[in-house]
């Protein structure tokens, strides 16, 4: 089976250094070249990665970015085939509600919406929003939640009693059409049965092999005993160069741009997240500036000061296609990436590593580069 590339959409500012999305720039602002999520720079980011072959893009969701519902909406009429894979909290927004916006969504894109549902791993974040349910209680109000919205793209009017949802007669002018896909990702073992019985992504952050490997046996497993199959993504930061040393001197730099204050604030930050997948991040730097490199070409440096994902790939555009081919063969078959910035990040990476990707045969869509 071949593979889809997605990028990502910096809807919290962007820089050359690295950027923490959970909370705010850590670099050194004499390096970073810290940029505004304007319209008009996102609409650039997401033009070079429409232009570089990328399927989709991703967007996060939180209080520290721009809403990525209304900041997709706006990309739409400035691209041409790119796709908005829109992260959204369900605690935050009825079923019935997201089931009419995601169906409108695609009509008025033409059918360009994926959509990445987060649940939520930080309480005092949730409690911002009003919710104050426990992680397993959110965990069990996503599944929910996601039962509920299929139910409302139906063709009849939907009823559904739970335990977080009570709806009646739940319906949508039309069903949006495609259906969009369910991204869904989560570590704990309240979020794998529901990974298993609703999602039809299940995204990982970029661990080493045999840690995804693990995880997405146990996701399968989950999907087997729920009579349902899911596909499997991996989301990683990219540094790739025409050269390993050029790559690596790029790490080299990012790093050397960390305040140590903000590393250690960034460690007991982590310490205290009630994110198994956060948790899981920082275990593999231990917030420790050496031996980052936890895998061959993966990196731990960006999860030093970044929460979320924290890991990149970093080589040649030869040896990043290596590392994607060999997550590929675990079972892999999305794969979101990233890197700083993203508007350079993404020529590099569609015009370095996906020609060779292409080569192997391993890439979805092989057609030519368009032109935004």
């Amino acid at each position: 089976m071949s593979i889809d590339l997605h990028w990502f959409l910096p809807t919290a500012g962007d820089g050359r250094g690295i950027v923490d999305n959970s909370n705010s720039s850590t670099a050194d602002p004499r390096t970073a070249g810290d940029r505004a999520p304007t319209l008009e720079y996102l609409a650039q980011v997401a033009q070079a990665a429409e232009r570089a072959g990328f399927t989709g893009v991703l967007t996060p969701t939180g209080t520290h970015c721009e809403d990525a519902w209304l900041t997709t909406a706006a990309l739409i009429p400035l691209t041409r085939r790119l796709k908005f894979l829109v992260a959204f909290r369900p605690g935050v927004i009825s079923p019935t509600l997201a089931a009419q916006m995601a169906a409108s969504y695609q009509r008025l894109s033409g059918g360009r919406l994926l959509l990445n549902v987060v649940t939520g791993g930080d309480s005092t974040e949730q409690q911002s929003y009003g919710d104050w349910l426990t992680k397993d209680q959110r965990y069990a109000r996503t599944g929910e939640f996601l039962q509920a919205l299929r139910g409302t793209w139906g063709e009849a009017p939907f009823d559904f009693d739970g335990e977080h949802y009570k709806l009646v007669g739940a319906t949508t002018s039309a069903p949006p059409n495609p259906v969009p896909p369910i991204y869904f990702g989560g570590s704990s073992p309240a979020a794998l049965p529901v990974a298993g019985r609703h999602a039809d992504v299940y995204l990982t952050w970029g661990e080493p092999p045999a840690q995804v490997a693990a995880k997405i046996a146990a996701v399968r497993e989950h999907a087997e005993q729920a009579g349902r199959t899911v596909r499997f993504g991996i989301r990683l930061h990219v540094i790739t160069r025409d050269t390993a040393r050029e790559a690596w001197a790029v790490a080299d730099k990012m790093l050397a741009g960390l305040d140590p204050g903000a590393i250690a604030d960034a460690s007991a930050r982590f310490a205290r997240s009630e994110s198994e997948g956060q948790r899981r991040m920082a275990a593999l730097h231990g917030g420790r500036t050496d031996s980052l490199e936890i895998a061959p070409n993966l990196w731990a440096g960006v999860g030093l000061v970044r929460g979320g994902a924290g890991t990149a790939l970093v080589g040649s555009h030869a040896e990043v296609a290596d590392r994607i081919e060999e997550y590929h063969a675990l079972g892999l078959d999305e794969f979101v990436l990233s890197g700083y910035p993203h508007l350079e990040e993404a020529y590099w990476f569609g015009e370095g590593v996906r020609p060779v990707l292409a080569r192997r045969g391993l890439l979805a869509d092989e057609r030519a580069l368009v032109s935004a």
